[in-house]
């Protein structure tokens, strides 16, 4: 049977082959009139092929793209992705996960199939959260792929982490290292550890702070950028870090709250090596920044304060409740007296 114009065609090949038919769709002429084609693949019987050529043409994605390898869709999903301000962390938690799969590497996207990656999964011998970077990882290119119309279905979606959770136990502040930061408070990072802990926020949230998002005298700052949309909220300034507040807002020379000595925004990499790491070392204290915010939850808890004002100051909302959910306006003064509690 025929197929209609601009279908697309299914011949055999010669001589003896696994997969002699071919489904193919014209893609243009050269300048002679000669048609130009794209293969859609090879299969081993007409029908397959037939099936595959109406697959094709009831959801068209690009042939061309569709070719190319792992590493070099990964080089144009990384492209489109990152750009000089995303967190230099970030891009090297990704271009690890992608040295993790370099067995797919050379392998054409349209091939890959998620026994290909389940099994870069299960031989992953990392910890929970390497294994789950390769996951999102298969995803987002997948997705990337979809998008650009070079492939029609995300086979990553159906992937299993069969690696035991590995959470490292938090190990907060105790009452006694809050004392001796409060003693060394002269140091400008040290007032940075101090707002951390008596805030609750994320050290990425405290850096992406801007002037404008900064309402001192309202004892008050609002995130806008967080990693969560629960970490989209206002969060309080306590009475004995509100000096340090006021001290890095007169001192900066940027649009945000705390910068570096040259007025451009201080990193996370940047405080984490060239001055959280020093302090944990000079004050023999062994803690990771984050352990700043469980110190804060930790401290509020341990002062019986209000469970769901405790949620809303530090952004947790996959721990809140209905009920919780529902309740949302509670009055600044409120989360202020809270955090005054430490």
């Amino acid at each position: 049977m025929r197929l209609p114009n601009g279908y697309g065609s299914v011949y055999k090949l010669s001589g003896k082959r696994r997969k002699p038919y071919i489904a193919r769709k014209t893609r243009g002429y050269d300048d002679n009139g000669k048609q130009l084609y794209s293969i859609i693949g090879y299969y081993a019987t007409r029908q397959q092929a037939l099936q595959a050529l109406a697959d094709y043409n009831f959801n068209p994605y690009d042939l061309e793209l569709g070719k190319i390898t792992f590493a070099e869709i990964y080089k144009k999903w990384y492209a489109d992705e990152f750009n000089e301000d995303t967190n230099k962390s970030t891009k090297r938690n990704y271009e690890a996960a992608y040295k993790n799969c370099e067995i797919l590497h050379n392998m054409k996207m349209l091939d890959i199939r998620p026994i290909h990656m389940q099994n870069v999964l299960d031989n992953l011998h990392l910890s929970y959260a390497s294994v789950k970077r390769v996951h999102i990882l298969f995803n987002k290119m997948f997705r990337w792929c979809i998008q650009h119309d070079c492939i029609k279905k995300n086979y990553a979606e159906c992937l299993k982490i069969n690696v035991k959770y590995d959470s490292k136990p938090k190990n907060a502040f105790s009452t006694e290292e809050i004392n001796q930061l409060w003693k060394a408070q002269k140091i400008d990072s040290l007032k940075i550890v101090l707002m951390l802990i008596y805030s609750g926020v994320r050290v990425s949230e405290l850096l992406n702070l801007t002037k404008e998002d900064l309402h001192i005298d309202e004892q008050y700052f609002y995130v806008r950028a967080s990693k969560t949309d629960s970490g989209i909220r206002i969060v309080p300034i306590a009475d004995k870090v509100l000096p340090f507040w006021r001290y890095f807002l007169e001192h900066s020379t940027c649009k945000y709250v705390i910068c570096t000595e040259d007025g451009k925004r201080m990193t996370y990499d940047n405080f984490r090596k060239n001055y959280f790491n020093n302090l944990m070392i000079s004050l023999d204290m062994n803690h990771t920044i984050h352990e700043t915010r469980h110190t804060c939850i930790s401290q509020l808890v341990q002062k019986n304060a209000n469970q769901t004002v405790i949620k809303k100051i530090v952004g947790h909302k996959s721990i809140m409740n209905l009920t919780e959910k529902v309740y949302t306006h509670i009055e600044i003064q409120e989360l202020i007296n809270t955090i005054n509690l430490i």
